[in-house]
């Protein structure tokens, strides 16, 4: 019988394949609703995640209570610039190239703490920094080919989901769970909206279809993830995320003809491997906070665990 570390392992690789196709999803429409009009919607169907995060009592408006207003509302810019990034990148870029550019937010996420959590970092969390910017040069290769919006959309997507994590260090166990993942959410729905406002594009039904994947299997996807950060520890479900890189090179292969090249596959080796270097720091330090895993990813592996230990 398969034991319940492994289960949630196992489960842990099932959602972040879903991730990966409702990345697909939303680069199928190759650019034809807007990234941001994209991103709220997908935000819409993100919020069916909300009652998954509720405690025994809880109720939906503690997603907009908080112990901290000021990072709450840093929180709820963050998060749609993460996502307008995301969607960005995807639309611009192969998806294998937009994943491993996000792939640096382990790197942010510990740059910042030095700043702004004045957390101390040794010599190996700065040689995996060294190691997953060294990687980015290869893949970008600056100087011998030209970089897009994709690009940066990519590298916003790592900041908006490394300031997240940040935030969620910084406030702990203080804050409700729902608080933490509504406020990202809320953010999304209202900016991301507003925004959508002036150019918005009635979608077709084949685009409605795709939308409707983007945003329903990212939802279903986090669920798996909090559903399997209660079997296993937030590490090991976290590092599951470097799955995605695998997934993303079958589906450029199989949906969009798409196939990486050397500096390509050694720069995400690069990447990959500085992630792997702060997961296995982190765990020595025993510090659940740190995490590297993406975005709201993160927050639903994070959150589950520290929510099964009782804490609220």
């Amino acid at each position: 019988m398969i034991d319940r570390t492994t289960q949630g392992v196992a489960l842990g690789f099932a959602s972040f394949a879903l991730f990966s196709l409702s990345d697909a999803s939303v680069k199928l429409i190759a650019g034809a609703i807007p990234p941001i009009q994209s991103a709220f919607i997908g935000a819409l169907f993100g919020m069916l995640v909300l009652p998954f995060l509720l405690r025994s009592g809880g109720r939906l408006s503690d997603a907009v209570r908080t112990v901290n207003r000021p990072l709450w509302l840093v929180r709820f810019f963050a998060y749609p610039a993460g996502v307008i990034g995301s969607v960005t990148a995807f639309t611009h870029l192969s998806m294998s190239e937009a994943m491993v550019l996000m792939f640096l937010q382990p790197a942010f996420v510990t740059i910042m703490s030095i700043f702004f959590l004045k957390e101390r970092v040794g010599l190996q969390r700065w040689l995996a920094i060294l190691i997953g910017f060294a990687g980015v040069l290869i893949v970008l290769r600056p100087g011998f080919r030209e970089l897009s919006i994709g690009h940066l959309g990519a590298i916003m997507a790592g900041l908006g989901g490394a300031i997240s994590i940040v935030v969620f260090r910084a406030l702990g166990d203080r804050e409700k769970k729902v608080s933490l993942v509504g406020a990202g959410l809320l953010g999304a729905v209202v900016i991301c909206g507003a925004l959508s406002l002036r150019d918005f594009t009635v979608p077709d039904l084949k685009q409605l279809l795709f939308l409707a994947g983007y945003g329903l299997l990212a939802a279903l996807a986090n669920i798996l993830t909090t559903k399997a950060s209660t079997m296993a520890p937030a590490t090991l479900v976290g590092a599951t995320q470097y799955g995605q890189m695998v997934w993303a090179i079958i589906l450029d292969d199989l949906l969009f003809a798409v196939r990486p090249d050397g500096p390509m596959l050694i720069g995400s080796l690069f990447i990959l491997g500085s992630g792997v270097l702060t997961i296995v720091r982190e765990r020595k330090r025993g510090h659940p906070w740190s995490t590297p895993i993406g975005g709201e990813r993160a927050a639903a592996a994070i959150l589950a665990q520290s929510a099964a230990k009782g804490s609220d």
